[in-house]
């Protein structure tokens, strides 16, 4: 299955929601002021989308959406695909069509496909500086509110895995869940009540931040163990302690892990590394709206 083919139903359904707020945001009432006064009806024109800076391109499915909404006689022409290697200069997409459109989307297109790049790029970068240990990179629900679909998706496209896409879809038992918990102090037990009461399938996930938490956790026999803010020495004690007790209990690093020491998290032989920075700090990826050539703008 290619990146392209998981930006499915739901992803698209995101965009759509996305794309009409953004559209509306810009035009209100009264359209584009500038357009209406300086450009000539039956204008037309070919720009290209083009990587500014190097990176992995995500968003181009609604690139594409953004333009279809203003105008279905604009082309949108992809050369790259979403999931692809940018180099400075990379033409990712040809658009053509009537200009008045085309310069109304600009703007829209390149704050959805810039920060989803910039997303991609980032988790490109962690995925590659943990290439030959075993754990695999994922995101948080750090993301922007109605982005996560789009930001997850992102992430997929640079390499990473996806944690859990909300409440709904698995259970992560938080140091706020147990202070609140007042059936017992027991983490196992928090473990094992959640396992009996939720429906059958979920993953169970407990954060610890200590190992005396840890042991606690491990007679609960959860799915996954979180390992807050744990140094390396720290979290190879956990492994020892994982492994003699529970192997089959997967465990996953989070808290301040950046790019630099991200490699020694993952040499301890955690199995997940998670994020929240993939989403809510990646720095959006450099692409411009280019006219090649004068005779890319012309009148019928």
């Amino acid at each position: 299955m290619t990146i392209e083919q998981t930006f499915g139903p739901i992803e698209r359904h995101s965009a759509a929601t996305l794309v009409t707020m953004a559209l509306m945001e810009d035009l209100g009432d009264r359209g584009d002021l500038t357009c209406q006064a300086l450009i000539p009806p039956g204008s037309r024109a070919a720009v290209n989308v083009v990587a500014r800076k190097p990176g992995v391109l995500s968003g181009s499915p609604i690139g594409r959406m953004v333009f279809a909404q203003l105008d279905a006689a604009i082309e949108w022409k992809a050369v790259k695909s979403d999931g692809n290697r940018l180099a400075p200069g990379d033409v990712v997409a040809t658009v053509t069509g009537p200009l008045n459109g085309l310069l109304v989307g600009e703007r829209t297109m390149l704050n959805f496909m810039t920060h989803l790049s910039g997303v991609a790029t980032l988790t490109a970068q962690f995925v590659e500086r943990i290439a030959g240990t075993r754990a695999v990179i994922l995101d948080t629900r750090k993301t922007l509110p109605g982005y996560r679909r789009l930001e997850k998706y992102a992430v997929r496209c640079g390499g990473g895995t996806n944690h859990r896409m909300g409440l709904f879809d698995g259970v992560l038992i938080k140091d706020n869940h147990l202070a609140a918990w007042t059936a017992n102090a027991s983490i196992a037990s928090a473990v094992k009540t959640a396992r009996e009461t939720s429906p059958p399938g979920v993953s169970i996930e407990v954060e610890v931040d200590t190992l005396d938490q840890l042991r606690d956790a491990l007679q609960g026999n959860p799915d996954i163990v979180l390992l807050d803010n744990m140094s390396p020495a720290m979290l190879r004690d956990a492994i020892t302690l994982r492994d003699a007790a529970a192997p089959n209990v997967l465990l996953e690093a989070s808290g301040g892990i950046t790019l630099d020491t991200v490699r020694a998290i993952a040499e301890t032989g955690v199995e997940r590394i998670s994020i929240g920075g993939l989403t809510h700090s990646a720095p959006a990826l450099d692409l411009g709206f280019d006219w090649n050539q004068p005779g890319d703008v012309f009148v019928i």
